[in-house]
């Protein structure tokens, strides 16, 4: 709370423009690009950053699949895991979320951009049905974030178990897996400090379709879960 707190008083005099600029985007989803949400996005993460003693270091962009139409699969570490990988990833996305975050100020606009899909984990039907719309924005051709613990790890840079129905998305759209590797994601939103904070965002190698293919979800989660885990806990 501290931080966002400075972050607004940093940029007080945008304030009252940006968040406006960010509820009418919100309001008219479909007025606008995906390409033209996330120009707006990522000039409201730059300007929060820099007001809020945050710097975003970007790994691994290169890895990206050339084509759009993969799923990233991070570690949870916080509220501020999505706008970390929006200010280090020059590609769009969507997001599949937990339904308890769906109303969560300023959250709840930046997810009504993107186009953002919610779960209710309670709901197998539902979650299913969820599942399988994001199975199908991602052969559309778009980019899909899931993250695998299901919640933040509130336990700094460790990892709790990656659920296995995570990866159904990728199975069934038969595409391309990146891991991506979240550290220090936990502190701008997550601990009651201002201090200067660098968080790093790897984007790691993207395991092709044919390389899982075959696998169970439960190989596939360990498996992503190893390879990211090897770089958060170096």
């Amino acid at each position: 709370m501290k931080r966002i707190l400075l972050m607004v008083l940093r940029n007080l005099l945008l304030v009252p423009w940006m968040w406006c600029r960010l509820c009418y985007h919100a309001a008219h989803p479909d007025k606008y690009s995906l390409e033209e949400h996330f120009k707006m996005l990522r000039f409201i993460v730059q300007r929060a950053n820099k007001g809020g003693n945050v710097i975003v270091e970007s790994y691994g962009a290169e890895n990206l699949p050339e084509q759009d139409g993969f799923v990233m699969y991070p570690n949870h570490q916080g509220l501020y895991d999505v706008l970390a990988i929006a200010g280090a990833c020059s590609r769009t996305f969507t997001v599949v979320a937990k339904k308890e975050v769906e109303h969560i100020p300023f959250l709840k606009q930046v997810f009504a951009c993107i186009h953002a899909l919610f779960m209710d984990r309670e709901n197998l039907r539902q979650s299913m049905q969820v599942i399988n719309e994001a199975a199908d924005v991602v052969k559309e051709g778009k980019n899909v974030i899931l993250f695998p613990e299901g919640t933040r790890s509130r336990k700094g840079n460790q990892l709790l178990e990656f659920k296995s129905g995570s990866f159904k998305i990728a199975v069934k759209a038969k595409c391309p897996i990146v891991p991506v590797a979240l550290k220090n994601c936990f502190v701008p939103f997550d601990s009651n400090t201002v201090r200067p904070v660098t968080v790093e965002v790897h984007f790691l190698d993207p395991i092709p379709y044919e390389e899982y293919q075959g696998m169970k979800t439960t190989e596939i989660a360990e498996m992503v879960k190893k390879r990211i885990e090897a770089v958060v806990t170096a």
